[in-house]
């Protein structure tokens, strides 16, 4: 194996950083936009295609692939380069994104989604790691604060962006859409990463281990999706679906460690700041994908808001978060110190979700002021975790840490989505039985993306409301609680420093 004969330039002008990084933005944005822009037209994808019962996989398909597609893309930067894969990873998503449009069943919606995640995996993990390329581990907070704030407000506005263009156009253009996008991130891609080198390093990508973890993540999520249906969590089923992910996982782990070239290097837990940062990151992303998701459904459920109006709640919670990620970039550039940025991040998330979770929706200023509370919390913490691993690892690991980084924090998404869905539905099963009586999950997942709770008849309403009110409580009240656990497993970093000079 031999190192690459070309060499990064030591210092890009600062006008050359700036353009590659307004490229990478943009790929990003494409990348994490997709995760959650689906979730306020999911009510006529399923209308339209008939599929009700899929519509959790919509999202679900996207964040798996995703996630294990993310290591994968480490190794192939490595192998062929930087900007030759982040093209390979654009025209999949491209063509992903036709394929959504143009679906004509659920199921192939949700076929082109899994080929939309895996392109929409190298987006992100490609476009992260080149920041370690051309900026020192001491700058990297102020570019992955960029970074971190793009992939949060376009997860966040991922529903504001599909809820408008569902209700002003159809479902179908949520994915048009990125056609015009993805070509322009394509040409500046090209244009701008000439200066990254091409490696002349050959190594092999574990494809046995990307099954393996595939199959494993998805009968974890089938499992988790089940009992919030109502099968049971230690129903015979699901028994066989969660012994089946547990061993799958446990042969995945054997061929990391046997593999010369694994998927996901797992010596780098053995190192504690890699180790941290990755639990503080994938408990970020279950709270911050699955809230996206799930908080304009319960404006849509409890306050009778359309699916326009719902999104526009996520205003506050979408502007704060950037808004907390420069605030974080800015301290780690200037004081070289990441660790008081989790912990102010988790004290944050976890007070405000909590006064949320008791906090009545008509109090609209008081509800968004919160929101916005978590958002500052939620972006402070993203940069950190990236810039926390990539200042811990050799410079040679840079890419694949920042591929298991990135991989972590969609596995907290996808599990987040999953997990939360399922508290709500088992919650509006105990609290509201008179509405399960007479329908299943996902019929019941229907009524309240279409806000027919809110038009029931005046007698059952406030009864089903009141019970619907107490099913969101349970969610928040959960993701209260992963903010204080983030908060105890920050506490245990070092307060190391960042490498380089202070930024001026």
């Amino acid at each position: 194996m031999t190192n690459s004969t070309n060499a990064v330039p030591r210092f890009l002008a600062p006008a050359q950083v700036r353009i590659i990084m307004a490229g990478l933005m943009l790929v990003v944005l494409l990348g994490a936009m997709d995760q959650t822009i689906v979730s306020v037209a999911l009510p006529q994808m399923a209308a339209d295609l008939q599929g009700f019962g899929q519509l959790a996989w919509v999202v679900s398909a996207y964040l798996i692939a995703t996630a294990v597609s993310m290591p994968i893309y480490g190794k192939l930067g490595d192998l062929h380069g930087r900007r030759a894969t982040l093209s390979f990873a654009i025209a999949i998503f491209l063509l992903a994104s036709i394929a959504c449009a143009m679906a004509g069943s659920m199921e192939t919606l949700v076929a082109a989604r899994i080929l939309q995640g895996i392109g929409g995996g190298g987006l992100i993990a490609v476009a992260q790691a080149v920041v370690a390329d051309v900026v020192s581990p001491r700058e990297r907070g102020r570019y992955q604060g960029y970074f971190s704030t793009t992939y949060a407000v376009a997860s966040v506005a991922g529903p504001l962006v599909g809820g408008l263009l569902t209700h002003y156009l159809n479902w179908r253009w949520v994915f048009w859409i990125n056609l015009p996008l993805a070509l322009a991130a394509m040409v500046i891609a090209r244009r701008t990463l000439t200066v990254l080198p091409v490696p002349r390093i050959r190594r092999a990508i574990d494809y046995v281990g990307a099954v393996l973890l595939t199959g494993a993540l998805t009968a974890l999520l089938v499992a988790i999706t089940r009992a919030g249906q109502g099968k049971g969590w230690l129903g015979s089923e699901n028994l066989v679906l969660f012994a089946l992910a547990l061993g799958l996982l446990l042969a995945f782990v054997r061929q990391e460690l046997r593999t010369a070239e694994p998927l996901i290097p797992l010596r780098l837990f053995r190192m504690r700041t890699v180790l941290i940062c990755c639990l503080v990151a994938f408990i970020g992303f279950f709270q911050i994908v699955a809230l996206s998701v799930l908080i304009p459904l319960e404006f849509q459920t409890l306050t009778g808001a359309d699916p326009r109006e719902a999104a526009l709640m996520l205003i506050p919670f979408t502007l704060a978060m950037p808004i907390g990620a420069y605030v974080a970039g800015r301290y780690a550039a200037y004081s070289g110190k990441f660790k008081p940025l989790i912990l102010v991040g988790n004290t944050l998330v976890f007070t405000a979700l909590l006064a949320f979770a008791f906090t009545d929706l008509h109090r609209i200023v008081l509800a968004v002021l919160l929101l916005a509370v978590v958002g500052f919390g939620i972006g402070m913490q993203l940069p950190s975790t990236i810039v926390g691993v990539q200042n811990a690892v050799a410079r040679h690991d840079v890419g694949v840490a920042t591929a298991t980084v990135a991989f972590v924090r969609s596995f907290g998404a996808a599990v987040g989505v999953a997990v939360l869905t399922s508290i709500l539905l088992a919650g509006l099963r105990s609290h509201a039985p008179a509405l399960h009586a007479a329908l299943s999950g996902s019929e019941v997942l229907r009524d309240l993306v279409e806000g027919s709770l809110a038009r029931a008849d005046p007698a059952l309403r406030q009864k089903l409301l009141a019970g619907a009110g107490a099913a969101f409580r349970n969610i928040f009240i959960v993701s209260a609680g992963l903010g204080l656990v983030g908060l105890a497993i920050g506490a245990l970093l070092r307060n190391e420093t960042l490498h380089g000079r202070p930024h001026s």
